[in-house]
């Protein structure tokens, strides 16, 4: 054996280990186990870290948007029960229009309950409440509600031809549906004969 084909052994030796075998394992030295666990160690604590802080962001966003859906929807129980006071506010001026009150004191009245609702809805229109009046529009079933159905309106199917009582949304969130009547689609099949001659 030539001292060239001894350098060959060792290096294979030094390589892949005592048997010269590719599958064998190197043994490590003590420093270089220490490092292959401390980098380890480095890699799992660095991923944890990165996990926390994303956990951290998630929770202080959805943090965040509670807040903000608080500080948006916090009155809509309120609102929810004070439509009913626009309502009657409403319906007291339908019931009777100004140019046909009998007497100055009746018009003066409706001139008030008529600025307590433009008061009214303009402190709802201030809090993001909007009223919903359909008529003419197609129906949405997530805003409007269908109490009825109207034949021969001259409307298109599924067009809203009555409004019994308006819907309310705040901030695009549906507070209350608006109750409506929709046109119904009308036949056009020609009525057959029926024969009832038995």
């Amino acid at each position: 054996m030539s001292d060239s084909d001894f350098d060959k052994d060792a290096q294979t030796s030094a390589a892949f280990g005592p048997g010269g075998d590719p599958h064998d394992p190197v043994p490590l030295s003590p420093q270089a186990e220490r490092i292959a666990t401390l980098e380890s160690e480095l890699a799992e604590a660095r991923d944890r870290l990165l996990r926390a802080l994303a956990e951290t962001e998630n929770v202080r966003r959805r943090g965040e948007r509670e807040r903000e859906d608080t500080a948006k929807f916090a009155i809509s129980r309120f609102a929810g029960d004070i439509l009913s006071v626009a309502d009657n506010l409403r319906r007291a001026l339908d019931s009777m229009p100004a140019d046909q009150a009998p007497n100055d004191a009746t018009r003066n009245l409706l001139t008030g309950v008529e600025a307590t609702e433009r008061e009214l809805l303009g402190i709802f229109e201030r809090r993001g409440i909007k009223r919903i009046d359909p008529l003419g529009e197609r129906f949405d079933p997530n805003f409007h509600q269908a109490m009825m159905e109207v034949p021969n309106s001259g409307q298109d199917a599924g067009t809203v031809v009555q409004v019994l009582q308006p819907g309310y949304v705040i901030h695009d969130r549906l507070l209350r549906p608006a109750l409506v009547g929709v046109a119904k689609g009308e036949s056009t099949e020609t009525p057959k004969h029926v024969d009832t001659r038995a």
